[in-house]
């Protein structure tokens, strides 16, 4: 089956099932589903950072600093950010991503409700080269450095600063 194929749960604007279709179809008709985004921290608190493959469907060859992805028909939250995870980072074993916050984004490509995780990944990596291009674990003040100077994935960078708020208020 084709990433356009998989089926995902169409939510309203409160989060609550309203229907399913293809991934394709949801994104062809700007229909409103679910995603995960996971930040991944080395054993050194680094943050894995990548490039995604120009084949991707939605923001093909743009960075992003977080793992994650499309939340399947039925499948929950904290299920597909452990999944998404360790598909993308190509590793097995990963502790449960730790759940952050959830918030609704809105942008050119789209709305989805974005569930936030965060997790540590002492393990050595193997991105699945379908899904990233190239990887790095960046520290902190590096990532900042570059968020001017690469163009990164639209609903990634309102995900960082959302969780960017969330650690200023000292909610985590």
């Amino acid at each position: 089956m084709s990433a356009a194929d998989e089926i995902l749960d169409i939510v309203d604007e409160h989060d609550r099932v309203v229907g399913r279709f293809p991934r394709g179809q949801a994104y062809a008709e700007g229909l409103r589903h679910r995603c995960v985004f996971v930040r991944a921290r080395d054993a050194e608190g680094r943050i894995f950072v990548h490039r995604r493959t120009p084949t991707k469907l939605v923001f093909p060859s743009l960075y992003d600093m977080f793992v994650g992805g499309v939340v399947g028909a039925g499948e929950s939250y904290d299920d597909a950010a452990l999944r998404e995870a360790e598909e993308e980072l190509g590793v097995s074993g990963l502790p449960r991503p730790e759940f952050v916050l959830k918030f609704r984004y809105d942008g050119p490509a789209g709305s989805w409700w974005s569930a936030v995780y965060e997790v540590r990944c002492e393990l050595p990596v193997n991105p699945q080269a379908e899904e990233v291009a190239w990887h790095e674990f960046l520290a902190e003040a590096e990532l900042e450095r570059r968020l001017p100077e690469w163009e990164w994935v639209p609903d990634g960078l309102a995900a960082h600063e959302r969780l960017r708020e969330f650690h200023a208020r000292g909610d985590g």
